[in-house]
């Protein structure tokens, strides 16, 4: 990245330390990649909460403290003795054949903590392992690395990798339940395109050194809780979409340079902490920096975006049909905001070439509906 771009990136923070990218952030650009104040807010390492807080639009994010015991108590029934339960999870339920495992838990450097050397020591064994060179077969707390818009990112991920036939794979543990077969979708999904980024992390120290991709599976092993009990069971989970993705919103922010380029002159939205961590610059002047920045709001935004009260609010300020969510936004294709969507359905609005076949089915929709509440007195 150019030092120009890295400059104007920590202009936009101001003097605060960089928040890193994590897993979950990473995931959010797959959520909704058109989103252009959440890219500028990542990779210029902005505090996304704070931010939201001080111009009125908290979010009420972050794991109870119930759930999160219960997502380690889970964790830990899987782990243990070796990860013991898992490996009768990959034989028994999935039918892969293990027959001699090894199990190497990569948190282990020796007392050196930091994550230079704890990533070092994650790489020197998986790529021995790769090259069948090394024992491993089962890897518990690997640190990757990827580059996201010039910035590095280590992803502590809370899982095992594991190898077989030559490929390794991504295992995502979660305390949610698979109850007769099925989990949430929502859930699924969140956890599948979290594992993404440790797929292509995992495949770029791979490519690095000369080892095909291919090596790394797309597809997730996701272990849970069977039914109502807490003995875990797993499924295979195609990630491909979710990989491809996210693979392309990374390439994107290596272009942030593009999406600088367009920022007014002296934009920034460092909230000027005092001593005490408490923001000093005004709430109304953030909130008039905030919104020079393009956003885009989707509905699924409440589940991982700190911003998205805020971008709720301005989306329903502009009649944006971003809030009725992508279903909707697709099926109006070259229609922007409810307003319009009116005008053409009432005939108020004259359709381009492109809206004349959408503005004819909204006018079609508009008769229809006129002549059902009509029929029944009226009512809506």
């Amino acid at each position: 990245m150019k030092p120009f771009v890295d400059d104007r990136l920590d202009a936009l923070r101001g003097p605060a330390l960089r928040l890193p990218y994590n897993a979950r952030s990473l995931a959010a650009l797959e959520n909704n990649p058109r989103c252009t104040l959440r890219a500028l807010l990542d990779v210029s390492g902005s505090d996304k909460a704070a931010i939201a807080a001080h111009i009125g639009y908290p979010a009420p994010f972050g794991q109870s403290a119930f759930a999160f015991a219960r997502g380690n108590a889970f964790e830990s029934v899987v782990k243990d003795n070796g990860c013991a339960e898992l490996l009768r999870v990959l034989r028994e339920t999935l039918e892969l054949t293990l027959p001699e495992v090894a199990y190497l838990d990569l948190n282990d450097v020796g007392g050196a903590g930091d994550n230079h050397t704890r990533h070092e020591h994650t790489a020197r064994l998986l790529l021995q392992a790769a090259r069948g060179t090394g024992d491993g077969t089962l890897f518990d707390h690997p640190l990757l690395h990827l580059k996201v818009g010039g910035q590095d990112a280590f992803l502590e991920p809370d899982l095992v990798a594991f190898r077989i036939d030559g490929r390794f794979y991504v295992v995502e543990i979660k305390s949610f339940p698979i109850i007769d077969g099925q989990a949430d979708p929502a859930q699924v999904r969140a956890a599948t395109t979290q594992a993404c980024a440790y797929i292509i992390a995992l495949r770029a120290l791979l490519a690095q050194n000369g080892i095909s991709p291919e090596a790394v599976s797309d597809t997730i092993v996701l272990v849970a809780p069977k039914d109502f009990t807490n003995r875990p069971t797993a499924a295979f989970v195609d990630a491909r979409k979710q990989v491809a993705a996210l693979t392309r919103q990374l390439a994107r922010l290596e272009r942030i340079s593009d999406l600088v380029d367009l920022l007014p002159e002296g934009l920034t939205f460092d909230l000027d902490f005092d001593k005490d961590r408490r923001p000093r610059r005004p709430a109304e002047e953030l909130a008039a920096a905030v919104e020079q920045v393009p956003a885009t709001y989707r509905p699924d935004c409440l589940n991982h975006c700190e911003m998205a009260f805020y971008c709720r609010e301005r989306a329903r300020a502009e009649a944006s049909l971003d809030v009725l969510g992508p279903a909707v936004r697709e099926q109006l294709g070259g229609i922007d905001t409810a307003t319009m969507a009116l005008g053409l359905a009432r005939g108020q609005l004259t359709p381009t070439v492109d809206q004349s076949d959408m503005a004819a089915a909204l006018r079609h929709a508009a008769r229809l509906r006129d002549e059902l509440t009509g029929a029944y007195g009226g009512a809506a």
